[in-house]
């Protein structure tokens, strides 16, 4: 900074000795600009903030929707989520569009700064009174370009400086934030009782400090939780029973630390071990199974096979090419949710903890595996531990040593199983609903699971698909394809405007130097003026190498009518002006069209993408597209593309007139030239594959934060938050090695450009010093050669700087091209015309359908074939992976059957359109999915329904008070609806299905997180709503589905058993049968 001003003292020095106080005008001019260029500056940093804080939302939604897709295809919503985040998207584009308009601005005053200070200074000079000179003109242009530069850069350098500050005004902002002080949360004083594992006496919990905002705000039941008296021994096994949204998983949220406390703190034995957590919504990483179970620590073969074989998850394992080996996909998605269940158990298990907190791990697989789960691992690995085991499954707590029961967030009671269960409305068996003779029969063991040929679905040879990266040149259709982006009218008035800008800029030089040849004297004036000439490295363009004219047509007229070569200069400079600023104009807008239509393109093609593609490619992958490479087509590439661009066409204006007045110096830059090409196309080569490497070591850094995120709980119980940050760290100095070679890259280019630039100049000096003691030349000719040459080779290095940097920036527009032309997507052909009311009667024809995940990959169904009569009740049942779930991918077409038919009202399913298709359909998802925004928007998204048929839907789940206690339909619901608890969000997902007119209804679990009294009445209300409709019921609790018309048993991908209820459970060796007896022993 200190420079700078020296600098500009001592040209404002110069500049006063060459034109007196005229030069005062046009310094006042640029002074004055000074803080409009401020003002500028604090309007860019204000909208960057407001953009900022829009793309955070919008990449936050966008997060949601890659997390929820498949809810999204289910209910057929895509255009709604698509017209959310173009919403976003637009206020977005709102504050950058106002940012380049701005910086348009910018760009006009440092473009057109030069000429009109020079008019401003010129005409001071003559109407004082004096005449203008050759010495005095070309000299004061000099030292007005070189003065311009700093002046303007001021403000740029400012406003770099305050969009730093924003940024990290946010950063301060976030680091602010309360940590988790985990030395007053627990206490390190010796307990009441030296057999506990657990104490927690008169504690107040919640999920945020309390303060005046949280006390006022709606909050619901299961939020806050106070413990009067909570006792647990070592080696204790505890059992947490309660109703839907009681604060069963709040009180193993207290335990672990993840809420605030008020009141005594909290003991817990062997604190620094922590804890064996299995979260009730299973967090799973995106790597093989062996790494999910593992989870950091060292292999034990031994120990590993008993905690896989305690899970239930051998067979699984067996059937598999790869074994633990093979990889699952983000978060679990290929995975059944009882298999996710078993190896986040498993997980809990092999890390070796005293106290192990299992949040409903029973929930999503059948009884026979809960048998097994409760003999061989809750009852059996761990046996000697201490655990705490939340369950809605009361029938599996005869041998816990304590019983808690809870409900609003208070222990109602605690004491042994004989003191509570009888208390709590447990499940009817089977003999009190349907008694036959035969159907219980006595289980003098619990067996062992068998999987015999099962084919655990979506898990087979599933491997990450590697990001590609593009090799070589950005090719030719990229470039096509952001132009077309720009709209090919709007591309071509910007290149228009740029020509005429540029046009005009010259014509003024050259009328200029037209005026000065008319001036008496001008011939000595003007030679000797240029041997001593300063050369502007600082000017786009060299207004002293214009003065070639003046030697070969000096006016011998002394007379000049200064009144006409003013107003015409004036009027050129005026015409430039507008040229200048239109220019500027349209670029913003061009680059503002084009980012909005990249984005959307972008966003059309992944919303129509398949499930394949979500299940195998990462998050983290797909959001650094919507982040990282569209910030850059948003702000980085039109930023460059702009001095590019500018480059080019200032060096043909220079060209043009460097011919015109010296022909000869073409022989200097012809090899110039091709030395420049040569270096900038091996500096391509590298710089190019630098981005290239850099964006692809990018999104595993959005992955790896968004998967620690996800399981941020599990992190911390576990203790492993040091290796996690480790594993952050890693994945963050490689992406910066990228950019650190990036940036070395670039001064490699710069340096060699330099001293290409000193050995042209000093080539032209040495023939220069000849030519003089030779008397060979004109001194005026070898001023113009040492100007020209070091205009020349500094516009060619900022040519090759900018074309460079503008490749690099375009392999972002490259990657989105890549997801935007490349990906699967699913069918969009509008086929078969159907009906308003299809399907009217609802019944479903499965005809030999063969359904595989991948080509490669062994078939998921195989050859299933049934028929379903409209109004019928179907109950699915089958061991976890059967591939009960994949039935309802292919009824909804979320994937294409490899073979056979589907049927629906006699219509192929095939044959409609997918839109058609699922919004016809109604399901209630295993994945109880919700988006943040307001509980109305989560039910009715489209706005199809009255607020009176909202009250009435979630009245009938049982939601009604919760609701009302929250602020009702309007009540904001957090990210994937963590507000509330998993029972209470699949109530919301069965509320939804409540609201839909559809004839058939699938239902996925959709009550495996809910208590067996809720249950109970949901299945009474499901019962009465859809008497008349087709309802098909996957359940693992096996009442829920025993009052259904028929059960449909699947095995290994197969149709294995299909009548009533009552048939089947007489039939010998029925495995329905088999898992009635091990629900019911």
């Amino acid at each position: 900074m200190l420079h700078r001003n020296t600098k500009v003292f001592w040209l404002t020095m110069f500049a006063q000795t060459g034109v007196g106080i005229a030069f005062l005008g046009g310094l006042a001019l640029a002074v004055l600009l000074v803080p409009i260029n401020k003002v500028i500056a604090n309007c860019i940093m204000e909208k960057n903030k407001e953009m900022l804080k829009h793309k955070d939302v919008r990449v936050k939604l966008m997060t949601e929707l890659l997390c929820g897709v498949r809810v999204i295809k289910f209910y057929a919503w895509e255009p709604y989520f698509d017209a959310r985040v173009k919403a976003c998207r637009a206020k977005e584009l709102k504050s950058l569009r106002a940012i380049k308009y701005l910086d348009a601005v910018c760009v006009y005053l440092w473009a057109a700064l030069p000429v009109v200070v020079s008019i401003v200074i010129f005409i001071t000079y003559v109407l004082l009174g004096h005449q203008l000179s050759a010495t005095k003109v070309f000299t004061a242009l000099a030292l007005v370009g070189m003065l311009i530069l700093p002046l303007n850069n001021f403000p740029w350098v400012l406003n770099g400086i305050l969009e730093a500050k924003v940024s990290l005004d946010r950063i301060q902002h976030f680091l602010e934030l309360t940590d988790q002080d985990l030395h007053a949360y627990y206490s390190r004083a010796c307990p009441s009782n030296p057999a506990s594992a657990l104490e927690m006496h008169n504690s107040t919990f919640s999920w945020s400090p309390e303060s005046k905002e949280n006390s006022e705000s709606h909050v619901p039941r299961g939020s806050q939780l106070f413990i009067q008296d909570l006792l647990v021994t070592k080696g204790a096994l505890v059992g947490v029973i309660g109703k839907v949204g009681c604060g069963k998983s709040t009180l193993l949220a207290a335990i672990t630390g993840e809420l605030s406390s008020q009141g005594e703190q909290v003991y817990v034995w062997d604190l620094e071990k922590g804890f064996g957590l299995a979260a009730q919504e299973p967090w799973i990483q995106f790597t093989s199974i062996r790494e999910n179970i593992l989870f950091g620590k060292e292999y034990d073969a031994q120990f590993y096979q008993e905690v896989i074989n305690a899970c239930a998850l051998s067979d699984d394992l067996n059937i598999l090419p790869a074994g633990d080996q093979t990889e699952v996909g983000e978060n679990g998605v290929t995975l059944s949710g009882g298999q996710k269940a078993r190896i986040a158990l498993a997980r809990a298990i092999y890390q070796e903890k005293e106290l192990y907190l299992l949040d409903d791990p029973l929930a999503a697989v059948d009884a026979d595996v809960t048998n097994h789960l409760m003999q061989k691992c809750i009852l059996g690995i761990l046996g000697h531990k201490t655990r705490i085991l939340c369950t809605h499954r009361i029938e599996v707590l005869g041998n816990a040593d304590l019983i808690v029961l809870m409900d609003n967030g208070r222990i109602l009671r605690a004491g042994t199983p004989a003191n509570i269960l009888p208390l709590v409305e447990a499940v009817p068996n089977l003999g009190a609903m349907r008694r036959k003779d035969t159907i219980v029969t006595e289980c003098n063991e619990v067996e062992e699971v068998e999987h015999e040929e099962e084919e655990p679905i979506q898990l087979n040879h599933f491997s990450k698909r590697e990001e590609e990266k593009k090799e070589g040149a950005v090719a030719f259709k990229v470039y096509r394809a952001y132009w077309l982006a720009v709209g090919s009218c709007l591309a071509l008035s910007i290149l228009l405007s740029l020509l005429l800008m540029q046009a005009s800029r010259n014509i003024s030089d050259w009328w200029l130097s037209n005026w000065i040849s008319s001036l008496p004297h001008t011939e000595n004036n003007s030679i000797n003026s240029l041997a001593a000439l300063p050369s502007s490295t600082l000017l786009l363009f060299s207004h002293e190498g214009l003065v070639s004219p003046v030697l070969s047509s000096i006016s011998s007229n002394g007379t000049l009518n200064v009144n006409f070569y003013l107003t015409v200069y004036g009027c050129i400079a005026g015409v430039n002006s507008v040229f200048t600023i239109l220019r500027a104009f349209l670029f913003a807008c061009g680059t503002i069209h084009a980012a909005t239509v990249i984005h959307n393109r972008l966003l059309r093609r992944v919303m129509k993408a398949t499930m394949t593609f979500f299940d195998t490619t990462p998050t983290g992958r797909i959001l650094n597209r919507f982040s990282s490479d569209l910030y850059c087509v948003d702000d980085s590439l039109p930023f460059i593309l702009n001095i590019f661009l500018a480059n080019i066409f200032g060096l043909l204006g220079m060209l043009v007139m460097i011919t015109y007045g010296l022909p000869w110096i073409g022989l200097v830059l012809l090899p110039l030239v091709a030395i420049y090409y040569s270096i900038q196309l091996y500096y391509r080569r590298t710089s190019r594959e630098l981005k290239r490497l850099y964006s692809l070591t990018l999104s595993p850094i959005y992955t790896h934060f968004s998967e620690t995120l996800t399981g941020l709980s599990t992190i911390r119980a576990t203790r492993v938050t040091g290796r996690f940050e480790t594993e952050n760290q890693e994945r963050l100095e490689l992406n910066q090695r990228c950019r650190f070679a990036s940036n070395t890259a670039m001064q490699w280019l710069d340096i060699r450009l330099q001293m290409i630039g000193v050995a042209v100049v000093t080539a032209i000096a040495g023939i220069a010093i000849i030519q003089h003691q030779r008397k060979l030349g004109d001194p005026g000719l070898v001023g113009l050669a040492l100007s020209y040459a070091l205009s020349v080779t500094n516009l060619l290095s900022g040519l090759i700087t900018s074309f460079t940097q503008t490749e690099t920036m375009m392999v972002s527009v490259e990657r989105t091209e890549e997801y935007a032309t490349e990906i699967p997507i699913e069918s969009q052909e509008e086929l078969l015309p159907v009906a308003p009311n299809w399907p009217d009667k609802g019944q479903i024809e499965f005809q030999q359908v063969i359904l595989a995940y991948r080509p490669e990959l062994p078939n998921a169904l195989d050859g299933v074939t049934f028929t379903i009569y409209p109004g019928e009740k179907i109950g699915i049942v089958g061991r976890t992976g059967s591939g009960k779930s994949t039935l309802f991918l292919a009824l909804f077409r979320m994937m294409e059957l490899r073979g056979g038919h589907i049927l629906l009202d006699s219509i192929d399913h095939g044959s409609v359109s997918l839109k058609e298709l699922r919004s016809r359909l109604a399901i209630i998802p295993q994945d109880p999915f919700l988006f943040s925004g307001t509980l109305r928007e989560n039910l009715d998204p489209q706005q199809h329904h009255t607020d009176d048929d909202l009250h009435q839907v979630l009245e009938q789940c049982h939601l009604h008070t919760l609701i009302a206690e929250m602020g009702g339909l309007n009540c904001e619901l957090r990210e994937r609806g963590k507000s509330l608890s998993v029972g209470q969000r699949q109530l919301v997902c069965l509320a939804r299905a409540l609201l839909t007119q559809a004839k058939i209804l699938c239902i996925d679990e959709a009550t495996a997180s809910i208590d067996q009294k809720t249950d109970r009445l949901i299945q009474q209300t499901i019962h009465q709503r859809f008497a008349d409709k087709t309802v098909l019921t996957i359940a693992h609790r096996l009442n829920t589905i025993l009052d259904s018309d028929r059960v449909l048993v699947m095995h290994a991908g197969r149709v294995a058993e299909l009548d009533s209820p009552a048939v089947l459970s007489q039939k010998q060796d029925s495995l329905f049968q088999h898992l009635l007896q091990c629900g019911y022993q």
